[in-house]
């Protein structure tokens, strides 16, 4: 293996254990995800969540004991974090997958809390959204089910860049119940998506009517 390879595949790996831990400490912050840079003065973490004042903490504190965890436990050098709020929760595949999972946990049947999920994230403008959610639903045998609304890609450039995917857990008495949401943003058009625009001629005539 190239130093190259193995230089990409080490900060992989890290940025995969940091998102994981942030993931269990910040998940009353409606976290929703995080991004590494490096930059000459250190390293910039900008983490996104629903409820940025949860991270920040009083006068700064979480923050600063997040700081401190980067650089002593995961050995990030000089860690600058930032918190970025995220405007529209509800179009996050990994805040709903959350929030979805702490529904269960909480006892709210699976289909009653699988389609209000549905519901805000398609009233929140995405052309599709769909919601798996496996393991022991209502019997001893381990099944999955699937809500469905609107256009999910599956594959393909529109997957790859337009749809938002993430899975959460939630722990039950019965066992491990999953949770998969995929997300097809709104704010991209589509390959087989046309927009007509009028000509000035048009436009003209329109306006002496």
């Amino acid at each position: 293996m190239s130093p190259a390879i193995e230089h990409f595949i080490t900060k992989k790996l890290k940025k995969n254990e940091v998102d994981e831990f942030f993931a269990k400490e910040l998940k009353r912050a409606g976290y929703g995800g995080v991004d590494i840079l490096k930059t000459p003065l250190g390293t910039r973490v900008i983490i996104y969540a629903a409820r940025p004042g949860i991270v920040i903490g009083r006068r700064g504190k979480n923050v600063q004991e997040l700081t401190n965890i980067l650089e002593e436990v995961y050995g990030i050098e000089n860690p600058q974090i930032e918190v970025s709020e995220i405007e529209v929760p509800e179009l996050n595949a990994r805040v709903m997958a959350e929030r979805l999972a702490s529904r269960l946990e909480r006892g709210t049947h699976y289909r009653r809390a699988a389609y209000s999920i549905l519901r805000r994230i398609a009233a929140a403008g995405a052309k599709g959204v769909e919601i798996t959610i496996s393991g022991k639903l209502t019997s001893h045998r381990a099944r999955y089910k699937k809500f469905r609304e609107g256009f999910v890609a599956k594959c393909g450039e529109p997957a790859f860049l337009y749809v938002d995917k993430a899975v959460a857990h939630a722990i039950l008495k019965k066992g491990i119940i999953g949770v998969s949401i995929s997300i097809m943003q709104p704010s991209y058009m589509l390959p087989n998506e046309i927009e007509i625009i009028a000509t000035p001629e048009e436009l003209e005539s329109e306006s002496e009517t």
